[in-house]
């Protein structure tokens, strides 16, 4: 008998061959990390489920039959017992996704891996025909280097099922299109540190340090010469205006060369950075060698996008530019569509750019799996900002972390561009007779409802309001008339909240920033004297605080260290200062820096996959979207979603629309008779029918009483 893989309208493949082939793919991808012959059992047990009599009836008659098919290499591997049951949890769940353990009273229906055990299924022994059990021979991970084998373990499977997933995925696709998949690899790196060093070749040759460009050249050139050291743990703590981005890069290809690694992956907080940074490289490096992956960018399925659109399912490309969002969710993830990138993070250099914004919540977990990365994977990692983190402590294998400025304080001082004062607590009204003083000045508060208080106070010729009550198309455009005001030397006073701080290229003579978090504040000033035209002595960051009490959600904790410690006399924008910041603020968060106890899920062999990425979510406000249809273009995406549905590309379009609300504005909003829903389908997807409550000057006025829309 003949046992089938898949069909299609020509040709079939054995079963005997898509086990083959798979198993030979996840054992190269397995290889990366020395794991091949993990890879390759894998690979080879993974479908011996479609050996049973139904499934061969189901696929060779087109029957509408459920066969389980994915349980069956569980099973044996559970039998098998030892290393082989580590594998039971990528095999049972190829296509649902990794399970959670469960427990010995789970009953055979039970969508766990213990349930699995129990569950009868059809019988599937024919395999013996075909296939051996592969053998083991290596060992996950050395037990002696690990403070926690369990975290290894756990973060070990989920590497060996992603080789697994992407292989299937590889192999059935290429039989199905007979070859013709259209995916592109992409250059080798050494052509693209090739291409980086023809691009700045003419910069190596400044050597004169007491110029900006010529301290930038000494950063980037000591980058390059620290290239060739071998793996480890880096941080490139380079002030505003040092020429991080290159740098970094540079650091980035002459590292992965040298240590014949496979790719670098930048991972940024901002999706305004990650478009700046890639397009950067792209110019740089060319277009097939970038993939930009966020939720912001799709490529569509044109012939010319077809080889991004599949290398983001899987980040088949020697630069990835993502965000921390899409990089640590993926690392805690259970789904195949999420897990399937993950073994080409292993043996790659992992930028964290703005390393100051790994996320404070999860910060003990995205450690462990960091230096997991590190240790058991063959990375390397680099921590690049101009606030450095104290994160050394966290790193529970004392591996050294090398800096990669040359110089670092000299370089910080001779980069300063700003002045720092603190003029205390102010009234709303002391604070606008400050900025009516200014030509031009940039003003930074905590919240949405501030910063259109403050504007409809002051409004006037030359004074703007920029926050996330305005959809990011108005933003834009906001953003572009500001510019061209500041490049003319026109009067424009900026009143915005921090969605300016990185990213958004700004020059002001002037910033004023609501006291927050040191690296927030460092950031503002960041927007004041950006491009070095005046001395630090003429070019002033104010931090204040108002007269007020009032409670930042998610950012209160940072206030109150910065309060500390300007109380204390503390210059916090110095690197001591800066060092003193973290420690306390991972001192005062203690045991939230794991908030949702992710490891708790992970113990004593047993563990719960479906749980823990549940759990692990980076973005968990409630908020809820409201759709501006003032222009043309939405006008038109609200009638194809209301007549023709929701699109995914439709929605991303409509993003541009789109403004994020709590549940308390929702409700204020909903109860003025201002919002409905666009349709049932989407709980949290309204339209804003009320348009007098939106303007191009402050976007959606959130200055609405509760109970204004209801009638005595």
């Amino acid at each position: 008998m003949e046992y089938v893989a898949h069909l299609n309208e020509k040709r079939t493949q054995t079963l005997k061959d898509h086990l083959s082939g798979t198993a030979q793919l996840a054992a190269r991808f397995a290889e990366h990390f020395g794991k091949a012959d993990w890879g390759y059992a894998c690979g080879m047990l993974h479908d011996i489920g479609k050996y049973s009599l139904a499934f061969q009836d189901k696929i060779k008659n087109n029957s509408n039959r459920q066969v389980d098919h994915s349980t069956a290499g569980a099973k044996v591997c559970l039998e098998k017992g030892g290393m082989y049951s580590f594998m039971s949890y990528c095999i049972a769940g190829h296509h649902s996704g990794l399970p959670d353990c469960g427990s010995s009273s789970d009953p055979g229906n039970a969508p766990t891996l213990q349930g699995r055990k129990k569950k009868h299924i059809e019988d599937y022994s024919a395999y013996k025909s075909e296939i051996h059990v592969p053998e083991i021979k290596t060992l996950p991970f050395d037990p002696k280097y690990s403070p926690n084998p369990d975290v290894s373990l756990s973060v070990f499977i989920r590497m060996l099922y992603s080789c697994l997933v992407d292989a299937d995925f590889l192999d059935t696709e290429y039989f199905m299109k007979e070859g013709q998949t259209q995916r592109e690899a992409g250059e080798e790196l050494s052509v693209l540190l090739e291409k980086l060093k023809k691009h700045v070749a003419g910069w190596l040759s400044n050597e004169d340090t007491e110029t900006v460009n010529g301290r930038r050249t000494e950063i980037l050139r000591h980058c390059f010469v620290c290239g060739h050291k071998e793996r480890g743990i880096f941080q490139l703590t380079v002030p505003t205006g040092g020429g991080k981005t290159i740098a970094s890069l540079a650091f980035a290809l002459q590292h992965a060369v040298e240590n014949q690694m496979e790719r670098v992956i930048y991972v940024i907080p901002y999706t305004s950075i990650i478009e700046q940074n890639a397009a950067v490289f792209r110019k740089i490096l060319g277009e097939q060698n970038v993939l930009e992956n966020h939720y912001n960018v799709e490529y569509e399925s044109t012939e010319e996008l077809k080889p991004m659109q599949q290398a983001a399912e899987n980040w088949d490309k020697p630069v990835v530019v993502t965000t921390n969002v899409q990089f640590f969710e993926s690392l805690f993830a259970n789904k195949s569509s999420k897990c399937r990138k993950l073994h080409n993070i292993a043996n790659s250099v992992i930028i964290f750019d703005e390393a100051q914004m790994l996320p404070t919540d999860y910060l003990k977990p995205c450690i462990a799996v960091m230096e997991e990365l590190v240790a058991n994977f063959r990375s390397s990692l680099v921590l690049c900002t101009a606030t450095q983190p104290s994160l050394t402590p966290f790193f529970r294998r004392k591996m050294p972390i090398i800096e990669l400025c040359p110089r670092v304080e000299e370089q910080f001082r001779f980069f300063e561009r700003v002045t720092f004062l603190n003029i205390g607590t102010i009234s709303e009204d002391e604070l606008i007779e400050k900025l009516q003083q200014e030509n031009q000045a940039l003003c930074i508060v905590n919240s949405k409802k501030r910063a259109q208080r403050l504007y409809q106070k002051m409004k006037g010729e030359g004074v703007f309001h920029l926050s996330t009550a305005m959809y990011p198309k108005h933003r834009r455009r906001i953003l572009d008339k500001v510019r061209q005001l500041v490049k003319a030397g026109g009067k424009c006073i900026l009143i915005s909240t921090s969605l300016v701080e990185a990213g958004v290229d700004l020059d002001f003579c002037t910033v004023y920033r609501q006291l927050a978090g040191v690296d927030s504040m460092i950031q503002a000033a960041g927007r004041c004297n950006r491009e070095g035209k005046r001395s630090a002595k003429d070019s002033f960051a104010y931090l204040f605080q108002f007269e007020e009490k009032e409670y930042i959600p998610g950012q209160q904790l940072q206030i109150d260290v910065s309060k500390m410690l300007l109380s204390e006399g503390e210059d916090v924008s110095s690197l001591h200062g800066i060092k003193k910041y973290f420690e306390a603020l991972y001192h005062f968060r203690g045991e939230s820096l794991d908030k949702k106890k992710i490891f708790e899920e992970f113990k004593d062999k047993r563990y719960n996959f479906a749980k823990a990425a549940k759990e692990f979510k980076l973005i968990e406000e409630n908020t809820w979207t409201v759709f501006i249809s003032g222009e043309e273009e939405a006008e038109e995406l609200l009638w194809q979603i209301k007549h023709q549905g929701y699109t995914k590309s439709g929605m991303r379009k409509a993003g541009q629309y789109c403004v994020q609300l709590y549940e308390n504005d929702i409700e204020k909003l909903r109860g003025a008779g201002m919002l409905k829903l666009i349709s049932g389908d989407i709980e949290d997807f309204y339209e804003l029918v009320d348009m007098g409550q939106y303007s191009e000057q402050m976007g959606l006025d959130l200055g609405v009483e509760s109970g204004i829309g209801i009638v005595m």
